[in-house]
């Protein structure tokens, strides 16, 4: 938390998608946090000690969300953190998502009512 407000950083290297989550999230009173790559995620990560994390699938390779998702979980991360994919919902059913240190997988186009409701319930402990 940082002034009272819980942290979210965001990676993404999809400039769009990162400028729809800081609108959407600082409207709610969120402090967010972006990155375009994983690389950078990893900066961001250790310099900001985010509350909660929301990271792409497929960036700059078509792993570097899981990889990046492997890192945090190396690091000790105990931050929630929620891969975004468009690849589709069979995603839920192909990956064991808690094995690679996520705590789900949302799906893109993401619905603002859905993910505030899903913030404030695995922030709801702080």
């Amino acid at each position: 938390m940082r002034d009272g407000k819980h942290v979210i950083l965001c990676v993404d290297d999809d400039d769009d998608i990162l400028e729809s989550l800081q609108i959407i999230l600082e409207a709610s009173g969120y402090i967010v946090e972006r990155a375009s790559s994983a690389e950078e995620g990893l900066k961001r990560y250790k310099a900001v000690q985010p509350d909660l994390v929301l990271c792409d699938l497929m960036m700059e390779e078509v792993d570097a969300g899981t990889n990046f998702a492997k890192e945090l979980r190396f690091l000790g991360n105990e931050a929630p953190v929620f891969m975004l994919s468009s690849v589709g919902d069979n995603l839920n059913r192909n990956i064991d998502y808690s094995a690679l240190g996520l705590n789900g997988v949302l799906q893109k186009p993401i619905q603002p009512k859905t993910l505030l409701a899903l913030l404030k319930v695995k922030l709801s402990d702080d």
